[in-house]
């Protein structure tokens, strides 16, 4: 038993590229990444089943499914932003950061179980209450995932100060990811029939209601995990700055100075507005497009297996050649996987809708490997702008882009289904209208595919590269200690280039000392 879990160790060592013990270096990066299995997994089943769930189920139009998600999405617009700027300045003894695991695991928990039992409020035949009542709920599980998710975040920049060090962080992440999605995938899919899957109908409510009870569980207790695997520097001494309405306004409006992060932005926001696009309108096209419901489950489970097998690959060409490449080498890959389904009917063999499948989640693995690895390097660039650390400020970007843009993207489809005539919850043999399907191919492929072309042409104007974060972390740290930094010409236009802004307008090129900002070598 002991020599292969000894084994196991060394081969996840390998796949990763880390040197040290196990125990030293690879044990850190699974307990902080344990949390990543609700970051995975949650989402993952939200974007496959929740629209149909509600719409299919509990009896909601589209549109107001479009309502649900819009109304929890604006709170987000709230509640992420306010939550970014409290964890930068938390003060505790474990942190800034790691406190709010332990505290988000009871709302983790009865939010997520909320989302699939309405308690009886469905049953009664008043749409306008169901869709109040999961506004609610909704509301409520983006609140205490805003609670978790972006102090989270905010960690790795400094657990994993290094370059490629994050890297590793993020490799882990990612078999943490898909370990929460392909877990819960399996749990909702076994329940509702694998090989022949089960029409959603109000029958299932009983169901789901065991689902989101099992899942609330199953997302939730690894945040004890994490919270008991990492360790942050006590933050009780930190020294904090006044903060009033306008200047918590200046702190996110300062983020967007950053040529880096407006580039970090773009490329994920575009790939997250795809992918919301996709996942929401995928269950509808394979069950009146494609006539293929009965193996809804079957195809997913192979496109959950294509994603994670891009890792290998993304890995080893971020190691090889940076951290853009494999999301230039992939996105078209993933543009072709959509466009395949505009010649998709119901006469089309099964194969081509997994070939198209296969093709858009391989793809979308390189472009989700460039975000997730190049988040934490825009702190460092943001650093050279304002001297100060703002992980939460910046992490709340990444969680409103993987949160909130894609419950977007989903209350858009909803508005835009309805415009377009798409009926749900008419049973199971109903016919849409030429008008309706229509709508959904707009929303299933020609907004998808106009996103991930406009991710790809964003990936190559993202110009971060290893030697240039070097010189970041060295002259930021040579400044705090000496007040200066020596620097030549060549290298300070390196610095204008990545974040956008003037040396001189910069805390890396200011100094107590107004004669001598900084020192060229």
């Amino acid at each position: 038993m002991g020599k292969g879990l000894s084994k196991a160790g060394e081969a996840i060592k390998k796949a990763i590229g880390v040197e040290g013990s196990f125990k030293e270096a690879v044990l850190p990066m699974l307990g902080y990444n344990s949390a990543s299995i609700l970051m995975g997994g949650a989402g993952h089943i939200i974007s496959l089943y929740f629209m149909s769930f509600l719409t299919e189920v509990e009896g909601l139009q589209p549109a107001q499914y479009g309502m649900v998600v819009l109304l929890a999405q604006l709170w987000d617009a709230v509640t992420d932003p306010a939550m970014g700027i409290i964890t930068d300045r938390t003060r505790s003894k474990y942190g800034r950061h790691r406190r709010y695991l332990l505290w988000g695991i009871i709302p983790i928990a009865v939010s997520y179980f909320m989302l699939w039992n309405s308690f009886g409020i469905s049953g009664k035949n008043n749409s306008t209450y169901t869709m109040i009542y999961y506004i609610i709920a909704y509301m409520l599980f983006n609140t205490a995932y805003t609670l978790v998710a972006i102090p989270h975040t905010a960690m790795l920049p400094e657990l994993a100060p290094e370059y490629f060090l994050r890297t590793q962080y993020k490799s882990v992440e990612y078999i943490m990811n898909s370990v929460g999605m392909i877990s819960s995938f399996a749990l909702v899919s076994f329940s509702l029939g694998f090989f022949n899957m089960e029409v959603l109908s109000p029958e299932l409510r009983g169901k789901f209601r065991i689902l989101g009870f099992i899942l609330c569980l199953w997302f939730s207790l690894p945040l004890i995990i994490t919270f008991k695997s990492t360790k942050e520097p006590s933050s009780l001494d930190m020294r904090l700055e006044p903060l009033d309405l306008k200047s918590l306004f200046r702190e996110y409006v300062l983020v967007f100075k950053n040529k880096a992060f407006r580039q970090y932005f773009a490329i994920s926001l575009f790939y997250m507005m795809c992918k919301g696009f996709y996942n929401s309108s995928n269950q509808y096209f394979i069950r009146y497009v494609a006539k293929r419901m009965n193996s809804y489950n079957v195809i997913q489970t192979i496109a959950g297996a294509a994603e994670a097998s891009g890792f290998p690959l993304n890995y080893w060409l971020t190691k090889r050649f940076g951290k853009q490449t494999c999301g230039k080498l992939l996105s078209p890959l993933l543009i072709s996987g959509i466009l395949i389904n505009l010649f998709v009917t119901e006469k089309t063999p099964l194969v081509i809708l997994i070939i198209a499948v296969v093709l858009y989640n391989f793809g979308f693995s390189g472009i989700g490997f460039v975000t997730t690895n190049i988040q934490p390097d825009v702190t460092d660039a943001d650093e050279l702008i304002t001297g100060r650390r703002r992980e939460g400020v910046v992490s709340t970007f990444s969680s409103f882009i993987k949160k909130s843009i894609n419950g977007f993207m989903s209350a858009i489809t909803g508005f835009t289904l309805t415009a377009f005539g798409f009926k749900t919850g008419k049973g199971k043999t109903y016919q849409q209208t030429a008008r309706g399907i229509l709508g959904l191919k707009i929303t299933y492929i020609v907004l998808p595919a106009t996103f991930a072309v406009l991710s790809f042409i964003s990936v190559f104007r993202y110009k971060m590269s290893k030697s240039d974060h070097q010189l970041i972390k060295r002259i930021t740290a040579e400044k705090k200690e000496k007040g200066r930094a020596e620097l030549t010409d060549e290298q300070i236009n390196i610095l204008e280039q990545i974040t956008g802004q003037k040396f001189e307008d910069m805390w890396i090129g200011g100094s107590d000392d107004p004669v001598r900002k900084y020192s060229r070598t």
